[in-house]
């Protein structure tokens, strides 16, 4: 289904990453693997090698500049030309906002949000040098979507991503290239901490499947979300852009744009008083949920 493309995977060396840039190589594709780690990179680009793929790797920070031009230039340099990017890089310091630093907050901002910004910067200019368009598949989280209990930092992230992916869609769309966020659900280390999850990862990091019940509710593994990824780098995907599109367990999920979901409205404007009555009246009703039901329960 990708046979012929040449994509840049980041944060590639473990987890959702790995699964992601393993799933690309097996379809046909060529893959720069990037990971801070550049051992857990060059292991993954190894195994790729090992099936029969072709892989190199990429060991840098995702965030600056010089890490988004460099991985541009890799995939140009060692296969001629680039045709899609994942932004998946990431980290986590998970804290309450009264315990979180301001080193946590940015460098969380810095991986996820600017990373993202620069990868996607890079590689688009790339695109349009080459002409013939691009896919752009941007990794948000549904702790981007709903509150996520110590996760300031990595929700507020994770929104503006996929705020980014509409937009850059507007941009790009005259060029042929697409963009779309990406929000897995699996079970990683990344959710480990999320304690209805712990057992189930552990479960996953032995080799045991997960359980049924989760895949029903859109949990699975990080295997579960490659074949919507591969699917929104491939040409079938064509006219499939500015989505924020689901993946996990036995689920695929189209999630909304924000839009109004309910309105009042007063000839001349509004007081203070006009508003709590039209609370009480017409929209106390059609306040929107924000915690997840796994939360919630």
């Amino acid at each position: 289904m990708l046979a012929g493309k040449v994509i840049v995977v980041t944060g590639a060396g473990r987890g959702l990453g790995r699964a992601y840039a393993r799933a690309v190589a097996e379809a046909g594709a060529a893959v720069v693997v990037n990971d801070v780690d550049g051992g857990a990179a060059a292991a993954v680009a190894d195994e790729i090698g090992a099936d029969g793929g072709s892989a190199v790797a990429h060991a840098g920070p995702v965030g600056p500049t010089a890490t988004a031009d460099e991985l541009v230039a890799t995939a140009v340099a060692e296969f001629g030309r680039l045709d899609a990017m994942v932004t998946n890089a990431g980290v986590l310091r998970d804290r309450s906002v009264v315990k979180m630093t301001d080193e946590d907050f940015d460098v969380v901002v810095e991986t996820h949000l600017r990373g993202t910004f620069t990868c996607a910067r890079a590689a688009i200019a790339r695109f349009r040098e080459q002409g013939g368009g691009g896919r752009l598949v941007l990794v948000g989280s549904p702790a981007g979507q709903r509150a996520s209990f110590g996760q300031a930092n990595y929700s507020a992230v994770k929104a503006g991503i996929v705020g980014m992916a509409r937009t850059l869609a507007a941009e790009t769309a005259k060029h042929g290239i697409t963009v779309n966020a990406l929000v897995p659900v699996a079970l990683t280390r990344m959710v480990a901490t999320i304690p209805a999850f712990a057992d189930a990862v552990a479960a996953v990091e032995r080799g045991e499947p997960a359980p049924d019940e989760l895949r029903a509710n859109g949990v699975g593994t990080a295997e579960d979300v490659t074949p919507l990824l591969v699917y929104l780098l491939s040409d079938d995907a064509a006219e499939v852009t500015g989505q924020a599109l689901g993946a996990g367990g036995d689920r695929i999920t189209v999630w909304t744009h924000p839009s109004v979901a309910a309105e009042a409205s007063r000839p001349g404007g509004w007081t203070a008083e006009g508003v709590a009555e039209a609370f009480g009246a017409e929209l106390a009703g059609r306040l929107q949920p924000y915690v997840p039901p796994v939360a919630a329960r």
